[in-house]
């Protein structure tokens, strides 16, 4: 592969936040490792930041173009400057492959863009748009994405599902199932350290004395099912909860916590930097995913919880591979979405059962270092890249 140049068209990049985010972020350098060279495109979430002139330094530096954002609609970036970006970094990184991570409007443009078009694709599949029954807005916007979404798989070589459960149950990947490939999330642990003191100070203040500390973390919004958790909290004597993240539904959880009476036991602290996030990884006793839908396909976090030996409880949604992760990686308890009553009891368990919380976490750590850990995922993604033959005809892919 010493000499094949991939372009990837992403939402955001770090410093944003984000499970996409920070996959793609730990992808790149493995990928650079197995001797692809790697670029990315994806919208500014600061405009403000000095723009490089060239985001590519060397030979093996990761180069990140950000096209300016203007903010989002329905979750998707609005960035009219995107196209002119596009058709820069095909120029200037004259990249070999594009790598499209999808769900993200302005993938779209690809199609538009002759020499986006002479290239060969790879889509990677990290969610459905979901026609939610939760903010129904989404299911009439897929009205007009889907057309796009269609023409993007069909003139794609292969596709990436990051679970058998969520490439089964989609039906926007059901007509290209044939060209369809499962290669689950990974996660460098080398790039979360270990917490330092004044971080870890900081956390011990968050979570106070209280005994059985049980940690969230996502952005406060409609499919994140914070509202079942605050709910199971009222069952959970001698707890504390922290639900971590910004998002539109704060005043809601927050008035939904008022009216249980919860104040003490269920927090919202709010945006929490990376270094203080992993200090609450750390020191919590159980990290909880209760998401309602599949929006959530894969819940990278339950990847974080294994770089720190962490058990998880997590809604075993229909389609999504939310149970599959826990499922194939042994690491804590699956239960069905939207019943607090049941997510009560599977997090009473692990609080009166420490041995198991123990056992758990172990058996969490060995899945990240044996089937979760990106270069293993690196190296499935480098043998799709040696499918697609340099003449741009079709690949064999079965």
């Amino acid at each position: 592969m010493r000499g094949v140049r991939v372009l990837h068209i992403g939402k955001f990049y770090p410093p944003f936040a984000g499970g996409m985010e920070n996959f793609l972020a730990d992808l790149l350098p493995a990928l650079q490792q197995q001797g692809v060279a790697t670029a990315a495109l994806v919208h500014d979430d600061a405009p403000s930041r000095p723009q490089p002139r060239s985001p590519c330094k060397g030979e093996r530096e990761v180069c990140i173009y950000r096209a300016p954002c203007h903010g989002r609609l329905l979750y998707a970036p609005i960035s009219p400057a995107f196209p002119f970006w596009l058709a820069r970094a095909i120029r200037e990184f004259q990249p070999d492959l594009l790598h499209l991570h999808l769900p993200n409007t302005s993938a779209f443009w690809a199609l538009a863009i002759p020499a986006a078009r002479r290239l060969p694709w790879v889509i990677h599949w990290h969610a459905d748009v979901v026609a939610s029954t939760i903010d129904r807005r989404l299911a009439l916007a897929y009205r007009l994405y889907r057309p796009f979404e269609q023409r993007l798989l069909a003139a794609s070589r292969a596709v990436i599902a990051t679970s058998p459960p969520y490439l089964n149950a989609s039906a926007a990947l059901a007509p290209w199932r044939a060209r369809c490939h499962t290669i689950p999330l990974g996660l460098d642990p080398t790039r979360i350290p270990d917490p330092d003191p004044a971080a870890q100070e900081r956390a011990e203040a968050l979570w106070g004395p209280t005994g059985f500390r049980i940690l969230a973390i996502g952005r406060l919004t409609y499919y994140k099912g914070h509202d079942i958790l605050i709910q199971a909290a009222a069952h959970l004597p001698s707890s504390r909860v922290l639900i971590v993240g910004t998002g539109e539904h704060r005043n809601r959880l927050a008035a939904l916590i008022q009216s249980l009476n919860l104040y003490d036991p269920v927090r919202l602290p709010g945006f929490q930097p990376e270094a203080d996030l992993n200090a609450l990884l750390a020191s919590c006793d159980v990290l909880c995913l209760p998401s309602l839908e599949r929006t959530e396909a894969f819940g990278l976090v339950l990847l974080e919880a294994m770089r720190f030996g962490k058990p998880v409880v997590v809604s075993d949604i229909p389609g999504s591979g939310t149970g599959w992760v826990v499922n194939q990686a042994g690491h804590g308890l699956r239960v069905p979405p939207s019943d607090p009553e049941a997510l009560a009891v599977a997090l009473r368990k692990l609080q009166h059962d420490p041995a198991q919380r123990t056992a758990l976490g172990l058996a969490g750590a060995m899945a990240l270092k044996q089937q979760f850990g990106i270069r293993p995922i690196a190296t499935a993604i480098t043998g799709l890249y040696r499918r697609l033959t340099p003449d741009g005809t079709p690949a064999a892919i079965c």
